[in-house]
């Protein structure tokens, strides 16, 4: 297998882009990490599309060949593939990209991910994103998103004694670095009261501990590391890819306050990077739900079980002050939630992290990333490690 290099990314705006359809949403984002990898369309190979819903939103499947229709590839005839995983699309069409890669099947790799949601009313959005849950057995009976979350922090909460107040403080401080990324579909930093005041969803879940629906695209190019030299001074290194699985309906799992898939996932990343859960200095983990990323640290060895309330509470994540910032982009919560293109946002994020490209948000120091994305309630997780060269 070959080594995995990040030669170019780039990100459309995420939040309600009226004027943008989705075939301008992922051209843009496409187009932005071909500019920045400095290729031509020639050199394109393959092309690797995440994207959840096209065919309930926008009526349209066939998602890669419009693409790469639209892109100006199909004369071309390359390869491509579009891939569906819920919210962890994009990051399971990252993994795609980077086996082709890997495993020299192709030398230089687009992958993206779109979604364009904000067409759709309330009621269909809350219809369309059940889908990714168990359709005969939860959201037949009335389990939407939210509330599958909802059980999961009230099982928290009884299980660890977090509180409200705690799950509050991770909206709060994702929005505080939405505030400085201006990409962000919120950039406006919220306080403690903002969110412990607003509408309840899912009770004990408000409307600020729930991500938005957004509109929005993101994309890397890839190539082997020894090519990507001849590109870039500063390739980032895809050290671990992983995907892990778990049973689709929540119901099923031994327990509602830790994410299996999420485990397997990120322990087989950092062996297949040789790193440990220490040597990250920063990391974009899948907050669509506070209660979601508290989860996360747990699982993932940030923090032991249930004590990532604290942490959080006490600013150990922030990046401002903190030992390990998280969700430096703002996270789902504020830089947006568009299903399809999240995984690769995180990605980007972490690229632009550890080429020192972040600006006001810039991690100093940083070598090593981590990105975390969910499917469902957690039945796909992938997690990539990623490390400056």
């Amino acid at each position: 297998m070959r080594d995995v290099a990040i030669v170019g990314a780039g990100t459309t705006k995420f939040g309600e882009l009226w004027n943008d359809s989705l075939r301008d949403i992922g051209i843009q984002a496409g187009f932005a990490a071909i500019q920045d990898a400095k290729i031509e369309s020639h050199d394109i190979d393959a092309l690797y599309v995440g994207n959840m819903a096209a065919g309930r939103y926008i009526a349209q499947e066939h998602v890669a060949a419009l693409i790469t229709d639209y892109s100006g590839l199909s004369s071309r005839h390359i390869s491509a593939t579009r891939v569906e995983a819920a919210c962890a699309s994009g990051g399971v069409a990252l993994h795609n990209a980077y086996l082709a890669v890997a495993s020299g099947m192709y030398d230089t790799v687009v992958v993206g991910g779109a979604e364009k949601m904000t067409d759709a009313t309330d009621a269909e959005n809350t219809e369309i994103l059940a889908a990714s849950a168990d359709a005969q057995w939860e959201t037949f009976f009335g389990a939407t998103f939210p509330a599958l979350f909802a059980m999961m922090a009230r099982a928290h909460m009884q299980e660890h004694g977090t509180t409200r107040e705690q799950m509050a403080q991770v909206a709060v401080k994702n929005h505080a670095h939405g505030a400085l990324n201006p990409n962000a579909q919120f950039q406006k930093e919220i306080d403690l009261d903002t969110v412990l005041n607003a509408g309840m969803v899912a009770d004990p879940l408000g409307v600020f501990d729930c991500s938005p629906i957004s509109d929005g695209g993101s994309a890397l190019v890839l190539m082997p590391l020894e090519k990507a030299l001849s590109h870039t001074k500063r390739p980032v290194i895809i050290r671990g890819s992983t995907i892990a699985t778990d049973t689709l309906g929540l119901h099923a799992r031994p327990k509602l306050t830790s994410m299996a898939a999420t485990k397997v996932a990120g322990q087989r990343a950092l062996t297949q990077a040789k790193k440990t859960i220490a040597d990250i200095h920063l990391a974009e983990l899948h907050d669509c739900f506070t209660i979601a990323e508290l989860i996360a640290l747990e699982d993932l060895g940030f923090v032991k079980a249930g004590e990532a309330g604290a942490a959080v509470a006490e600013g150990r994540f922030h990046l401002k002050g903190g030992q390990m910032p998280v969700n430096t982009s703002g996270g789902l919560k504020a830089r947006g939630h568009p299903c399809g293109a999240t995984g690769i946002a995180q990605v980007v994020e972490a690229v632009f992290q550890l080429q020192g490209r972040a600006g006001a948000r810039q991690v100093k120091g940083a070598t090593t990333a981590l990105t975390h994305n969910v499917g469902g309630s957690g039945a796909t997780v992938t997690v990539h490690v990623l490390e400056a060269t």
